[in-house]
């Protein structure tokens, strides 16, 4: 399943995030990632599922839980995705290319300044 091994490789990544702001993605294919988190993390706050439910579904489709980065990635998706009101596929594009424009920098979507 190509969108598992995508969020292993996530997940495993070794790189240490600034103590402000969003997880930077490392690659293309992380923010691929990133993407995918949003439509379904986006999907279950239209949806009306609680945070903490959707929280618990995520990690569980995305496997991060051995990877605190690959938790902190989600979170920042799933608090911006409870807040937006775009439909999941415009949040997911809109993230995607943030991500790429911006060398894997999300903090426009995602926020910053959130961990300090």
């Amino acid at each position: 399943m190509k969108s598992a091994a995508l969020a292993l490789a996530l997940a495993s990544s070794l790189a240490i995030a600034p103590a402000w702001g969003a997880e930077q993605a490392q690659s293309p294919e992380e923010c691929s990632v990133a993407a995918d988190m949003a439509i379904v993390a986006r999907s279950l706050a239209r949806e009306d599922i609680r945070p903490e439910k959707a929280q618990t579904i995520m990690a569980r489709i995305y496997d991060v839980a051995e990877s605190d980065r690959g938790q902190r990635l989600m979170q920042d998706i799933l608090d911006a995705a409870y807040k937006s009101r775009t439909p999941g596929s415009v949040f997911a594009q809109e993230l995607f290319s943030t991500c790429m424009k911006t060398s894997g920098d999300m903090d426009p979507m995602l926020g910053s300044g959130k961990r300090l």
